[in-house]
């Protein structure tokens, strides 16, 4: 029985998802090969090759795991996450500026990457269970608390872009849900009105904080000499991408790169090192492979044999495809600097590790079904 069920293990989508991970540790050694600036950076290889050992691991183990496993425990799963969640509010140590990291003796832990996956199983529990309930306004304002729940301790931190995340998520599900538009419509409204309101107070609280503003007015209104912070980033990244030109400059040739100008290469601009590395070629690649992902996950979706299995593959797809355009725009400056990292490729142990568990429950969901098909 156990040997059926492997059988229809989807091996295109962990093709696509280890051929990214490869190729990101391979773009993180290019981009901090002969770094001298930061100490910290030069064990970043080989950290993240452990993240990546580990984080294939846990996701054939998250895929032999039957997925209505964690509708059974999705209570505990929930509270588990907030509990950690404040702890860390409380005593977590604060770095950049945040509270977002526990810090162990060889890594920092990360608990809201892992946050998005917890909700993406308590949402598709609660979607699965109140699907033909959900024209009724009194379930979807349930949701959006029990959604809440884990968003406002993120918040907090403050971490302002995974809150987005997980807003999207649940705005995601609910419409595919069967929501009405009107209602969706509606709802953002609402959100849109309140968080006006909103804004004084979480700017004098100091939840959202002057850096993320400049993100903001920079992008909007950038000034026209700058040498340093999120315009010169940007400004750089587009250096990059445009001098890669159709094939790149090489790998470990590239001038922005192994000369620095390029900041945070191996996380937040890992896709302009690989862009001015590998060229349009390689950076349309990379694109075309995260399509693939999400494609895979979207048709876990459509064969599932549940709406539980279906929605747990639908919010994997939306947390992937959403993240992923974020930081590809942010890079190409369509969107402010966000923080965002792109699934798979960035540096990250906890981000990384977190998105081969949601692969892994896209794994289960596949290989419960009756047959899989290419």
């Amino acid at each position: 029985m156990r040997s059926q069920v492997w059988r229809h293990f989807d091996f295109w989508l962990l093709g696509a998802v280890v051929i990214l991970v490869i190729f990101g540790v391979i773009m993180i050694r290019s981009a901090v090969a002969g770094n001298i600036e930061l100490t910290e950076t030069t064990p970043l290889v080989q950290r993240q090759i452990i993240f990546a050992i580990a984080g294939l691991v846990v996701m054939l183990a998250m895929a032999a795991i039957d997925y209505h496993l964690w509708a059974a425990v999705n209570r505990g799963l929930y509270l588990g996450i907030i509990i950690v969640l404040v702890a860390l509010n409380i005593i977590g140590g604060a770095l950049f500026g945040s509270a977002r990291w526990f810090q162990t003796t060889l890594v920092f832990i990360q608990p809201s990457e892992f946050a998005k996956v917890v909700l993406i199983l308590v949402l598709a529990y609660f979607f699965a269970r109140h699907l033909h309930q959900m024209n009724d306004p009194k379930w979807t304002i349930r949701s959006f608390l029990l959604t809440m729940g884990i968003t406002t301790w993120i918040i907090l931190q403050p971490n302002l872009s995974t809150s987005i995340v997980t807003l999207v998520l649940w705005f995601a599900l609910l419409w595919l849900a069967g929501v009405p538009v009107k209602h969706l419509l509606a709802y953002a409204l609402i959100g849109a009105i309140l968080l006006a309101v909103a804004f004084p107070i979480l700017i004098e609280r100091g939840i959202i904080q002057k850096y993320q503003m400049d993100r903001v007015t920079t992008f909007l209104s950038p000034p026209e000499d700058a040498s340093y912070g999120d315009t010169y980033n940007i400004e750089q990244a587009a250096i990059a991408i445009g001098s890669g030109g159709l094939f790149g400059q090489g790998y470990g040739l590239g001038s922005q790169v192994q000369n620095r100008f390029l900041k945070v290469r191996w996380s937040d601009f890992i896709f302009s090192a690989t862009a001015h590395e590998f060229g349009l070629v390689g950076a349309l690649l990379v694109i075309l492979l995260i399509l693939f992902i999400v494609w895979r996950c979207l048709y876990a979706a459509r064969i599932a044999q549940d709406t539980f299995g279906a929605f747990i593959a639908y919010g994997v797809a939306t947390l992937i495809s959403f993240q992923a355009a974020v930081n590809i725009g942010v890079n190409l400056n369509m969107l402010p600097a966000t923080g965002l990292t792109l699934p798979f490729l960035s540096y990250g142990g906890s981000s990384l590790v977190a998105n081969l568990i949601a692969i892994g429950l896209v794994e289960s969901v596949i290989m419960r079904h009756k047959a899989l098909e290419f």
